[in-house]
C-alpha cells in the first residue's frame, strides 16, 4: 500500500452500474399539477375527477342538454346544426364503447374457450364459480 495515496479514492461510475434506485410507485397527481391557477384549483380538480372523470361529467351533460334542447326546439339554424353535430359525436362514442365492449366480450369468450379445451377439474371449478355471474342480478 501506498501511504500517500489514502485520502484519495475515486469512484467511478461507468453506465449501467453503481447505487440504482428508482420510485416506481405511480404518480397520478402530475396532470392536475398543470392546471393554471388562474384556471382553477388542481386539489379540487383532482378530488373532483376521483368522483367523476371528465368523461363521466361531459356524458352527463351531454344527456340533459340533448333533452332539453329537443324539448325546446331550436331557434337558429345555427343551433340546430350545433345540435345534430352533438348528437353526432354522442352517437360516435357510444360506438366507441360498444366495440370496446364486443372486443371485450370476444377475448373472455376465447379465454373461456381455450380453458374449456384443456379441461379439467380447474375448468369445472371455475365454471361453477361463473354459472351466477352469468345468470345475472334477480336470477
Amino acid at each position: 500500500m501506498f501511504p500517500w495515496t489514502w485520502c484519495w479514492a475515486p469512484q467511478v461510475h461507468l453506465p449501467w452500474s453503481g447505487n440504482v434506485a428508482q420510485c416506481i410507485e405511480p404518480v397520478t397527481h402530475q396532470f392536475f399539477q398543470g392546471i393554471d391557477p388562474a384556471a382553477g384549483n388542481a386539489r379540487i380538480e383532482e378530488q373532483a375527477f376521483a368522483v367523476a372523470s371528465y368523461g363521466t361529467q361531459l356524458g352527463l351533460i351531454t344527456e340533459v342538454l340533448l333533452e332539453l334542447a329537443e324539448g325546446a326546439g331550436t331557434a337558429s339554424s345555427g343551433a340546430a346544426a350545433s345540435l345534430a353535430k352533438l348528437k353526432q359525436v354522442r352517437d360516435r362514442i357510444e360506438a366507441v364503447k360498444a366495440a370496446d365492449y364486443d372486443s371485450m366480450a370476444d377475448g373472455i369468450e376465447a379465454t373461456l374457450g381455450a380453458l374449456r379445451r384443456r379441461g379439467g377439474a380447474r375448468f369445472a371449478e371455475l365454471a361453477g364459480r361463473l354459472r351466477p355471474l352469468l345468470a345475472g342480478p334477480g336470477a
